[in-house]
């Protein structure tokens, strides 16, 4: 019964256009963010690029640790915005347009229902992350070669971050399907992501950087528990200098970011998944 339900909800995804468009800005997105980066951040560690020209500090200065990894997390630093927008959009859409009345006919069980709509959205959201990896991994990589600096594409470690990467990615997609279930107004829902993760996270996870009581909470806000699952971000180089901020393990950003997820789709579904929907 389940795997027809799953079955359901991928359809009900795939028959709209929402998935490939918001794929297909995805890719651009961090392809052009990732690519002009890295021929930045590449050309100035090859010697190409004068840093005093480029304004990144005098010359010798290390571009911001480790290129590689650095450019290929933009695919969830930057791009998780586009599988929370996918996640919220799914569900807030069944209610917009009363897909749920004939969904609930066909399948009481709502617990089920919601069940089969988080794991669809999760694999989704996993196919989001490797659309992301193959523009900023795949652009990336391509710009980074033709500087002559090693991709670190033959070591373990960054194939571990590609991995978590998109375990990071299906889990924003869940945290989307959970917030569409608490806040069931489309409009709402969108402007709360974009609010939140452009606006509002960027700036307390830059505050909070300047004491180690406030760091000690920054941690766990949301996108720097994904960042930590990953392994690198640009937020973790792009704060003041001799910040106290430390990130959690690979392992604690995960089960933050799944607790994250939880929250918000056990919440949704006391406040208005239950709730009649006609």
């Amino acid at each position: 019964m389940l795997l027809r339900a799953i079955r359901a909800e991928f359809a009900k995804l795939l028959t709209t256009r929402i998935w490939w468009v918001l794929a297909v800005v995805l890719f651009g997105y961090i392809a052009v963010l990732s690519g002009g980066l890295a021929a930045l951040f590449a050309g100035i560690e090859s010697g190409a690029i004068d840093p005093r020209a480029a304004g990144t500090g005098p010359p010798g200065t290390p571009p911001l640790g480790s290129l590689p990894p650095l450019v290929y997390s933009f695919a969830s630093s930057v791009g998780y915005v586009f599988p929370v927008l996918l996640g919220a959009l799914a569900t807030t859409g069944e209610f917009r347009h009363q897909t749920l009345t004939p969904t609930f006919l066909a399948n009481p069980r709502r617990v089920q229902v919601l069940g089969a709509k988080t794991i669809t959205l999760f694999l989704a959201g996993g196919a989001f992350g490797a659309v992301a990896l193959l523009a900023s991994v795949g652009v990336g990589a391509l710009v980074i070669n033709a500087f002559g600096v090693d991709t670190l594409l033959g070591g373990g470690a960054t194939w571990a971050l590609i991995g978590r990467t998109l375990a990071a990615m299906a889990l924003w997609a869940s945290i989307g399907v959970g917030l569409g279930v608490l806040v069931p107004s489309q409009v709402a829902s969108i402007v709360i992501v974009l609010a939140f993760t452009q606006f509002v996270e960027p700036l307390l996870r830059f505050a909070s950087m300047f004491t180690s009581a406030t760091a000690g909470i920054g941690k766990f806000l949301p996108g720097a528990a994904s960042d930590a699952l990953v392994g690198a971000s640009i937020f973790t180089v792009a704060g003041p200098v001799g910040g106290v901020a430390a990130a959690l393990d690979w392992w604690q950003g995960g089960l933050v970011l799944l607790g994250y997820a939880a929250a918000a789709t056990i919440g949704g579904y006391f406040v208005s998944w239950r709730r009649d929907v006609t």
